[in-house]
């Protein structure tokens, strides 16, 4: 007998909202670290930002795979 797997369940309005959210912000981050990316030369204080931007990268990216339920 096959198994019927059922689609995933249609996500909340919030939830999606929040997705949104994230999603805006890890583009931003991303835009970031590209923009740093472009620099032939990082000051200390640059270098600082472009870790904690791969940290705050990295949380968004998880909370998108969380809420999109991968």
């Amino acid at each position: 007998m096959k198994q019927v797997v059922s689609p995933r369940e249609p996500q909340s309005e919030a939830s999606l909202s929040r997705l949104s959210v994230i999603e805006a912000r890890h583009r931003e981050l991303d835009e970031r670290l590209k923009q740093l990316g472009r620099h032939a030369f990082l000051t200390p204080t640059e270098q600082r930002e472009i870790t904690e931007l791969k940290k705050h990268t990295l949380r968004a990216k998880d909370e998108l795979v969380a809420l999109r339920g991968y």
